[in-house]
C-alpha cells in the first residue's frame, strides 16, 4: 500500500537508498510487486463490508506487476543516487535486515480481476511509480 504519510516499506527503501548512496534492487529487479494506493484501499474494503458475500477472498491490487527495479529506478531518480543491482548475500546486509533483503527480492504478481468484477471496484488513484515521481515520497 502506498499514498500520503506512508511509513512502510517505500519510505524504508528510501531512507536506505539516501544511507548508503545507492539505490538496490536485488537480482535482475524483475520481481514483480503488487501495489494498491491507500485510497482505493480504503474503497476496496468499504465494498467488501457492504457487498462481499461472507468468506469471500479478495484481493486489494490496482497494480500486480510492478517491478522493483523500477521501484529503485524512480527512487534514484528522486534522489539524485546510482541504481545497482546486488546479489541475494549483497542484499542481506545492504537493506535494513536479511528479512527484509528476502522481501525485497520477493515475486508476486497477483491479480485482482475477480475482486473488481464481483464488488465493482475500480482504482483511480496515483500508481506506485507515479506517486512515488509526484508524491510525498522524495520529502520521506
Amino acid at each position: 500500500m502506498h499514498g500520503p504519510e506512508d511509513h512502510g516499506l517505500i519510505p524504508m527503501l528510501i531512507a536506505t537508498a539516501r544511507k548508503t548512496g545507492v539505490s538496490a534492487y536485488v537480482g535482475d529487479g524483475a520481481n514483480r510487486w503488487p501495489a494498491v494506493h491507500r485510497l482505493d484501499a480504503a474503497v476496496l474494503f468499504r465494498l467488501a463490508l457492504e457487498r462481499a458475500p461472507a468468506g469471500s477472498v479478495l484481493h486489494g491490487v490496482a497494480e500486480s506487476r510492478v517491478t522493483f527495479r523500477s521501484i529503485a529506478e524512480v527512487i534514484a531518480r528522486g534522489l539524485d543516487v546510482p541504481t545497482v543491482s546486488l546479489t541475494p548475500a549483497e542484499a542481506a546486509t545492504h537493506f535494513v535486515s536479511p528479512f527484509m533483503a528476502l522481501g525485497y527480492g520477493f515475486d508476486g504478481p497477483v491479480s485482482s480481476s475477480v475482486t473488481r468484477e464481483a464488488l465493482g471496484w475500480s482504482p483511480v488513484h496515483p500508481t506506485l511509480l507515479d506517486d512515488l515521481e509526484h508524491g510525498d515520497y522524495p520529502a520521506a
